[in-house]
C-alpha cells in the first residue's frame, strides 16, 4: 500500500481557525487541556497524522466542539487516493 502524503489529504485541520474564533491561544489552550504548550503548538500547526481519543477529548471539552468541527473534508482535493 503507498504512503499517504498529507499534502494531497482532502482533509483541512481547523484547530487554528477554533482556536481564533474563541480568541484562545496556544499557551492558554495548553493550561486548560493540561496538555504541554509545544504539543498544542505542533498541533495547531499541523494536520497529526493520528490523534489519541484523550488529546481530541480534552480539545473539544476546551473548545466547546465536536470532533467534527477540528476536520473539514474538502471534496476534489486527493480524491484519487
Amino acid at each position: 500500500m503507498d504512503a499517504i502524503c498529507k499534502d494531497t489529504m482532502p482533509m483541512k485541520w481547523r484547530l487554528p481557525v477554533l482556536m481564533a474564533d474563541r480568541e484562545i491561544d496556544y499557551k492558554e489552550l495548553a493550561k486548560v487541556t493540561g496538555m504541554h504548550p509545544g504539543t498544542i503548538s505542533k498541533l495547531k500547526n499541523n494536520l497529526p497524522d493520528r490523534l489519541e481519543l484523550v488529546t481530541l477529548m480534552k480539545l473539544c471539552k476546551a473548545l466547546k466542539c465536536q470532533p467534527g468541527d477540528l476536520l473539514a473534508y474538502i471534496p476534489g482535493e486527493g480524491d484519487d487516493l
